[in-house]
């Protein structure tokens, strides 16, 4: 009898320690949060323009290369629930499969680790990831080839570039040719290595030389390689109030406000959403508007939910006067630059209280 009540003691304490070990591993796969922020500023001194941000494509990848979210960056979910590992970002403005006229191609990936319980928010600051050539063709090769054409070529793709073209030709970071096409003959004038975020000008002339094809001259511009210029989407041109000497290009995103409750005159940026926060429950609310006195702002103009929104209060005067929605339905959706002081609740959520001044985009 005592070896049998022995033998019961035995697989009770080793039915314990089984389930204190699973529970040790379940504590070990407890998932994290994954997080992303596209960065206000794009590098660029290209003259098209830039996409909104919203509809630049996002992709997330675990670590064996499995799709968790692919679409619109503006669709996207405030974050997802993952288990610890590796998993990449990826975002561009828009898909480059070809060589093309006015297409430059912004764009960032990172890679992230992700550990049990943790938070991580990646930072995604957008750079010019194509490269591109612009030619500038002088008169006199115009009196010296009337039926020449010229190509900028890559690989087997060539572009026409007409005498009249002023866009820049995009093309993958490599070779690039600019080829004369005359008297049914093609002739390579100029293959040039072009690198990531490089915009080369080229400049071509024939002047008369007394023969009958005249000569071609092609000269370079190194200057223009344009690669530490910053467009700041929402800039000085798009209305604000203040003088606040530019401060409003340090703002931290709307993702990224609750790292900062207590501090006072901060700059935040995001997509106004909605606003009746009073009644909106768990989400804010996007229509009919009654309330003028505050508005919520998120990180994506698809995102609704309150908790992921932060409440920035409309003070009687310029602020309100411009930003409620009572006033300016068509706000909604417009991305948005606010000064005040963040407090950890207002209306139920993160707040921005005494919003003095703002920056619209």
């Amino acid at each position: 009898m005592k070896l049998k009540k022995l033998w019961v003691m035995l697989l009770l304490m080793a039915g314990l320690t089984a389930c204190d070990d699973f529970s040790v591993l379940k504590g070990l796969k407890e998932q994290g949060e994954l997080r992303w922020v596209l960065d206000k500023s794009i590098d660029t001194k290209a003259t098209e323009e830039i996409p909104d941000t919203n509809d630049f494509l996002l992709t997330v990848r675990n670590g064996d290369g499995s799709i968790l979210y692919e679409g619109n960056y503006g669709d996207s979910p405030q974050y997802l629930k993952v288990d610890p590992g590796s998993y990449t970002i990826t975002v561009v403005s828009i898909p480059f499969s070809s060589p093309a006229f006015a297409r430059p191609q912004y764009g960032d990936e990172q890679v992230v680790v992700v550990s049990a319980g943790q938070k991580i928010t990646a930072h995604l600051n957008c750079t010019l990831q194509n490269a591109g050539i612009r030619l500038k063709i002088a008169p006199d090769f115009l009196t010296t080839f009337p039926d020449g054409v010229l190509f900028v070529s890559q690989n087997s793709v060539k572009l026409k570039y007409t005498y009249t073209e002023k866009r820049i030709a995009y093309m993958f970071p490599g070779k690039v040719s600019v080829i004369l096409y005359n008297n049914a003959q093609d002739q390579t004038l100029f293959t040039r290595e072009l690198e990531p975020r490089e915009i080369l000008t080229v400049s071509i002339s024939a002047p008369a030389d007394g023969s009958a094809s005249g000569q071609v001259k092609v000269a370079v511009d190194t200057s223009k390689v344009w690669s530490n210029e910053q467009y700041v989407i929402g800039g000085d041109n798009d209305g604000g109030s203040g003088n606040d000497g530019g401060e409003w290009k340090n703002a931290i995103a709307v993702g990224e406000a609750y790292k900062h409750v207590g501090e006072t005159g901060v700059w935040l940026y995001g997509y106004i959403v909605g606003g009746d926060l009073t009644s909106a429950g768990k989400s804010v609310k996007t229509s009919g508007i009654s309330k003028n006195t505050h508005i919520a702002l998120a990180e994506r103009s698809s995102i609704t939910a309150k908790e992921d929104c932060v409440a920035v209060e409309l003070p009687k005067g310029s602020v309100r006067d411009a930003l409620n929605l009572v006033d300016h339905p068509d706000l909604r959706g417009r991305r948005v630059y606010v000064k005040g002081n963040i407090v950890e609740s207002y209306f139920g959520t993160t707040g921005l209280k005494g919003t003095s001044e703002y920056n619209l985009n």
